[in-house]
């Protein structure tokens, strides 16, 4: 056999053992991950930990079942790309002016106060340049976008004051990672070479290619979305949203940037785009699977051998991290006028290290501002850190949910004169539902646990009591025993049927009604036993339509066999939606454009009855006047 004929078989041979060696080392990593996951979210813990853990136990450092951790980190990144397009993505104009305030104040002030702050305690204590230590303190100034905001949506507090300003310094967070990439490329110690142009050079690309990126998306990307939409081709918005992240990803890389600020800034430029949502929905599983993917790849990485070697010393690297982020964020929030409570509460929440972190320690360790043993120390220290997340985030919610200050003024539900219905949230749906009780001359009393609402309830001679009414203490001081109905007007959209049963059961002679966000809500709160339960725009929505179809002047007995019909099908596709646990059940109960089959049936059935009825109508008449 010839030489080539023998290089030629080896390489094949090597090319499918590498082959086997990768489908081995994916099947123990997903097995191990999914093992791991579950365990800890069955804990509580979050996912995040799960996937590092489970890199750390089979990676290098661990069990060793698992080799090549640098470069599946490499691969990974695209994870972090996908995560900052879709941040990117949410970036409305509209609701950036709606949070203003919170984001670039509060936000701004947490950041910047303490990454210097972390940054001259590490100067100071623990001998590192200026450099370094500005390189090694900004990340630690960030957060974990990935164990807070889902325990927050889980909780559905997302959408509370308290939820939206840590949301608020959250998204500052991930913004800032932008201008922190930059700094640390600005500050590179890495010899100018043909790899790569000097910091200086780097800060002018950035500018350069946040222009040419944004007149891309505008001109190319928007246009080309408008073409794949009037095919309604579901697949090609995939495409073109892959599309978009990997070629400005790869744009910024062959600039030597980021290939995250790329993704960032592919983001943005689609944030105005009326396929934004669909582009979001197709993005989404593939940042599940590559963020995951990244967590495993840090836990490889992760050198279990600085903890080995020095415990005590991580650990109080650790404790300190979080003590000092604790401090600074709680006195922060204090200066822009919040409670005690709730600034203590935010520090709390987001007094871990941030997952950007350990990109940002891999990138400052490439431009050689530290060694790598400093980023796999405080690679541990953030580790640490965000396994204290899920017990702060016990305390943080006590404290988000004390009374404030001024709720010591207010009169508690058990000084109401007893009413026969009890109404729970006395904002703009309370206040109408509260009006037609009084109507039939119905005793209420009500109840809020805003005192801004109740102070503005007060100007108009409306008496509101303080108190969280959905607490069984608080609807007992309200007497619910002897109340015949309890309406739960509230916007809260976190209440599930396991917050609804044991009101139900506590008060077994009050008819229990309640408002719902949407049907996802009406879902979770099914089997609660309730006796009955409104979507909140459902109705407001029809009367809209209908009032448009009558401006379109169909005719009134089509209008009203309309509504019937959509009352009919909506009905049943919940009751599919709730039987079955998916929303997409009972899709065909709706009118689509170009009727839909079933929709279109049960409409027809509606008219043939009508035209029944009508001819029946006129044969009788016929007859007697015969």
């Amino acid at each position: 056999m010839s030489l080539l004929a023998l290089t030629v078989a080896a390489t094949e041979v090597a090319a499918e053992q590498a082959s086997d060696t990768a489908l081995v080392e994916g099947a123990i990593l997903l097995g191990v991950a999914t093992l791991f996951v579950l365990l800890f979210r069955r804990l509580g813990l979050g996912a995040v930990l799960g996937y590092l853990i489970a890199g750390s136990l089979v990676g290098p450092y661990g069990l060793g079942l698992v080799g090549g951790g640098e470069s599946k980190l490499a691969f990974a990144e695209i994870g972090i790309a996908f995560l900052l397009f879709l941040v990117g993505l949410e970036l409305h104009p509209r609701r950036l002016w709606d949070m203003r305030h919170a984001i670039f104040g509060l936000g701004l002030a947490q950041v910047v106060i303490t990454g210097l702050i972390l940054s001259g305690l590490i100067f100071l204590t623990l001998g590192f340049s200026w450099q370094a230590a500005l390189a090694l303190g900004l990340p630690l100034a960030l957060s974990s976008t990935a164990q807070v905001l889902p325990g927050l949506k889980s909780s559905g507090r997302i959408n509370s004051p308290f939820g939206e300003k840590a949301f608020s310094i959250l998204l500052f967070q991930d913004l800032a990672i932008v201008p922190m990439i930059t700094i640390i490329a600005v500050l590179s110690r890495a010899p100018a070479s043909a790899a790569g142009p000097p910091g200086w050079q780097m800060a002018l690309y950035t500018v350069g290619a946040i222009v040419v990126l944004v007149l891309a998306g505008r001109f190319v990307v928007n246009p080309l979305l408008r073409i794949i939409g009037r095919y309604g081709e579901r697949e090609l918005f995939v495409v073109v949203g892959l599309l978009v992240v990997l070629a400005s990803a790869a744009f910024m890389h062959s600039l030597h940037l980021s290939t995250a600020l790329g993704a960032f800034i592919a983001g943005v430029m689609l944030a105005d785009s009326p396929y934004r949502h669909e582009i979001e929905a197709d993005v989404e599983p593939f940042r599940l699977v590559l963020l995951g993917l990244f967590f495993l790849a840090v836990g490889m990485v992760l050198d279990l051998n600085v903890i080995r070697d020095d415990p005590l010393r991580v650990v109080a690297l650790a404790a300190g991290l979080v003590a000092v982020k604790v401090a600074v964020l709680t006195v922060i929030v204090r200066l822009f006028g919040k409670p005690w409570s709730v600034a203590l509460g935010l520090g709390l929440l987001l007094s871990q290290g941030g997952e950007f972190g350990f990109l940002l320690f891999t990138q400052a360790t490439e431009a050689q501002l530290i060694v790598p043993e400093a980023a796999s120390l405080f690679s541990a220290v953030v580790t640490l850190s965000m396994i204290s997340t899920p017990f702060l985030m016990l305390f943080a919610r006590n404290l988000e949910f004390a009374p404030e200050s001024v709720a010591a003024d207010l009169d508690d539900p058990e000084h109401a004169p007893r009413g026969s219905a009890i109404v729970v949230g006395y904002g703009r749906f309370g206040q109408i539902v509260t009006q037609m009780l009084n109507a039939v001359d119905c005793s209420v009393t009500l109840i809020d646990k805003k005192p801004s609402q109740i102070e503005t309830s007060g100007r108009f001679d409306t008496k509101v009591y303080y108190g969280d009414g959905l607490k069984i203490d608080v609807l007992r001081r309200a007497d619910a025993e002897h109340a015949r109905l309890i309406i739960f007007c509230t916007d809260d959209r976190s209440f599930d049927a396991a917050v609804m049963a044991p009101i139900v059961k506590a008060f077994p002679d009050a008819k229990i009604l309640t408002r719902v966000f949407d049907r996802r809500q009406l879902m979770a709160i099914d089997g609660a036993g309730i006796d009955g339960a409104v979507r909140e725009t459902f109705e407001s929505s029809i009367a809209l339509g209908l009032l448009a179809l009558k401006q379109i002047e169909v005719s009134e007995d089509e209008i009203a066999d309309v509504e019937q019909a959509l009352r009919h099908l909506d009905a049943e596709r919940l009751d599919a939606q709730i039987s079955e646990g998916d929303l997409r059940a009972g899709m065909d109960h709706r009118f689509i454009a170009g009727g839909g089959r079933q929709a279109a049936s049960v409409l027809e059935t509606l008219r043939e009855r009508r035209r029944a009825a009508k001819l029946a109508k006129e044969e009788a008449e016929a007859a007697v006047g015969a």
